[in-house]
């Protein structure tokens, strides 16, 4: 029967309010910087989230997710360009753009998943320099100049809430996604391959099925919100839409919040956008990746569920009181 208790219902409330505000948020003639870092925000929260799905469930860390990003946003753009879209053909047109993602995801998939641990996570590191290198040098493609995508004939203000809104409707439909398969058999089979694949098969889950579609979901949404970042920047080059920081931060964000649960994400690339905020205006670069690898080996080491495993109420036992045991040499 479905959870109608007074908490679930103030956490809805509480939920559509904060969406409500955020939706409006755009409208009301904020500085350009603002609007700007919420829809980063939004958009980590759907990389980190969409990552999730085969990092987080099936334990499948794949360091190349920037790959699928990239591939949106350069789709996007050539259709975009080829078929001299409308905005709103261009706007429909990510989610081709995010097809196109999950379909490259599904070729590469079928010999990657094969491997385990960190050769799965070295051949995606691989996959994501390769496919970044190959952009670069295909001069059909924009080459080292990068693409230009028309914008919308709209003040600028204007096309930018427009924007801001897509990404924020992406991340709840994302968000939705990935409570509803946390939920599912699906995400059930997912994460009995996390704690032992071998074992997982031997109970009738299909490994190798379930391993291609969590890959191949966790690659539309990144595909979607590359194609949304393009139209927003009206711009692309490889370097920004391929960058392997991109992977590594998207992976940090997951695990730090925990990638055991839909929320984890959420929490970790809320957070660490925040921070990488911050370090990126008031540290040098240089040091800003140097407090993220220590930050990474902290999340590893110390906090492998997270940091929201530290706000789950913890169950204790209740105290054994006198009577409760029976003193040596009593009767029973």
């Amino acid at each position: 029967m479905p959870d109608n208790s007074p908490s679930k219902r103030y956490w809805v409330f509480a939920a559509v309010f904060v969406l409500f505000c955020l939706a409006l948020f755009p409208w009301l003639g904020p500085p350009v910087y603002f609007v700007s870092f919420l829809f980063t925000v939004f958009m980590y929260i759907v990389l980190a989230t969409s990552w999730n799905i085969i990092g987080g469930y099936a334990g499948y860390l794949s360091f190349g997710h920037v790959a699928f990003f990239g591939i949106g946003a350069y789709a996007t753009v050539m259709m975009a360009n080829l078929l001299n879209l409308s905005p709103i053909g261009t706007v429909l047109g990510t989610i081709p753009s995010g097809a196109i993602a999950a379909l490259i995801a599904v070729i590469i998939g079928y010999p990657c998943l094969a491997l385990r641990g960190p050769y799965f996570a070295v051949i995606t590191l691989c996959f994501a320099f390769v496919v970044h290198l190959a952009v670069k040098n295909f001069s059909f493609l924009g080459g080292a100049d990068g693409l230009w995508i028309k914008s919308m004939e709209l003040p600028i203000h204007v096309s930018r809430a427009i924007l801001f809104e897509l990404m924020l409707g992406l991340t709840v439909i994302t968000l939705l996604a990935s409570m509803r398969i946390a939920s599912s058999k699906f995400g059930a089979g997912l994460r009995a391959i996390k704690e032992d694949e071998d074992v997982a098969q031997t109970m009738a889950v299909n490994a190798p099925r379930l391993k291609i579609q969590a890959f191949a979901v966790s690659a539309f949404f990144p595909g979607v919100a590359g194609g949304i970042f393009a139209y927003y920047l009206t711009y692309i080059h490889p370097d920004i839409v391929f960058d392997v920081n991109i992977s590594i931060l998207i992976v940090l964000m997951a695990l730090f919040g925990g990638g055991t649960s839909w929320l984890g994400p959420l929490v970790g690339a809320t957070a660490l956008t925040f921070i990488n905020e911050g370090l990126s205006t008031f540290v040098k670069a240089e040091f800003a990746r140097i407090i993220y690898g220590c930050l990474f080996i902290v999340v590893i080491v110390f906090m492998p569920n997270g940091i929201i495993e530290f706000f789950k109420p913890r169950k204790t036992l209740p105290e054994e009181t006198s009577e409760d045991v029976a003193q040596p040499g009593s009767a029973p």
